[in-house]
């Protein structure tokens, strides 16, 4: 299993993990319970459920470089651009804009 911390203006607001079954995005208990939560993305409204999905959520998906970029993130670290969850975890620890993607330690890369 991979997972990471979705982390929204430096607060934990969830977590994202891929497993045999797909991928999966949870809000983050306490962040939910916080005085005004926003949600990360209007596809992925505030809610205690789980979101799963076959393939990686759009949003998410949209953090991924593309163009040149992606073809230098793919020389470089030798990541297929097919392995969207580790794509995610390599490339988008500091994005542009407030969602960071931060690696769990122990999950695999």
């Amino acid at each position: 299993m991979r997972k990471a911390e979705i982390k929204f203006n430096d607060h934990t607001a969830g977590w994202l993990s891929q497993d045999e079954d797909g991928f999966h995005f949870i809000y983050d208990k306490n962040y939910l319970s916080n005085d005004k939560p926003v949600a990360i993305s209007l596809t992925l409204p505030l809610q205690e459920n789980t979101y799963d999905s076959p393939i990686l959520f759009p949003f998410f998906d949209g953090l991924i470089p593309e163009g040149w970029l992606l073809d230098i993130v793919e020389k470089n670290w030798k990541l297929d651009t097919r392995d969207r969850m580790g794509l995610l975890l390599t490339c988008c620890k500091d994005c542009i804009g407030a969602v960071s993607v931060i690696p769990v330690e122990g999950s695999d890369l």
